[in-house]
């Protein structure tokens, strides 16, 4: 039985460009460390770079969230403690309130078309929400990107952040450990993505998916856009109750 739907974000609910954002927050916050830590912005933009790719390591043998990982690699590499109060209330507000006015004709984030409708209509069927994003972000930082397309993190019973979650997309443990934090197992789950490389969990825990991407992947249980899904929700859902995946 279905209770819950997890949902991507980033060309899910919001649309962007995404390689965009990605250069103007690096910059940004690279520049910012800089600033505070007397630093060439261009050697933490790559400490910050070896960072992401340090929470996004398969072997990983560790239970740390994201965050910590991320934090421990930026240490080491340019010895800016990016977890001291001082420096997290830096980011924070910098997350909160500077990342608000970056949306701009680049970066062009706007609500998905059917996003709303998509979430509402979960949300009359009395299924839980969850917003799945790759948790690559602080929970401010993501927030705000939630902002963009029209939505509250108090829309959803559960979003993952970096500091809330140990992997990323995607790892069968970040789908796990979200899965459990909703107190569900997969089977129970309908993930929405448009990602075939990140939102079909590898390996297969027999979390079904939606797919509203531009592919034909096999594993999806439904293919096409997020508007058409608001409105086939309902049928979808019954399906897999009824026959499964």
């Amino acid at each position: 039985m279905i209770k819950a739907v997890l949902f991507d974000m980033d060309d899910t609910l919001l649309s962007v460009n995404l390689t965009a954002f990605m250069a103007r927050y690096v910059s940004d916050m690279s520049a910012l460390l800089g600033e505070v830590a007397s630093m060439n912005p261009a050697r933490v933009a790559w400490a910050m770079g070896k960072g992401y790719l340090a929470m996004s390591d398969g072997n990983r043998m560790d239970s740390d969230t994201n965050e910590a990982v991320y934090a421990d690699c930026v240490r080491r590499l340019t010895r800016i403690p990016v977890d001291d109060p001082v420096i997290a209330d830096a980011i924070s507000y910098y997350d909160r309130e500077v990342l608000p006015g970056k949306n701009d004709r680049l970066i062009r984030a706007v609500p998905q078309l059917g996003a709303h409708e998509c979430v509402g209509r979960v949300r009359e069927m009395g299924l839980a929400a969850a917003l799945a994003t790759n948790p690559v972000f602080t929970r401010d930082c993501i927030a705000t990107r939630l902002r963009w397309a029209g939505f509250a993190t108090g829309d959803f019973d559960l979003v993952t952040h970096m500091g809330n979650s140990t992997r990323l997309k995607p790892q069968a443990r970040y789908y796990q450990q979200t899965i459990a934090a909703l107190g569900l197992v997969p089977e129970e789950c309908l993930m929405v993505g448009n990602d075939a490389r990140r939102d079909f969990p590898r390996p297969d825990i027999g979390l079904a998916t939606a797919y509203v991407g531009h592919g034909r992947p096999g594993r999806a249980v439904w293919r096409g856009p997020l508007a058409k899904l608001a409105e086939d929700s309902p049928a979808v859902i019954d399906r897999l109750n009824t026959v499964g995946r």
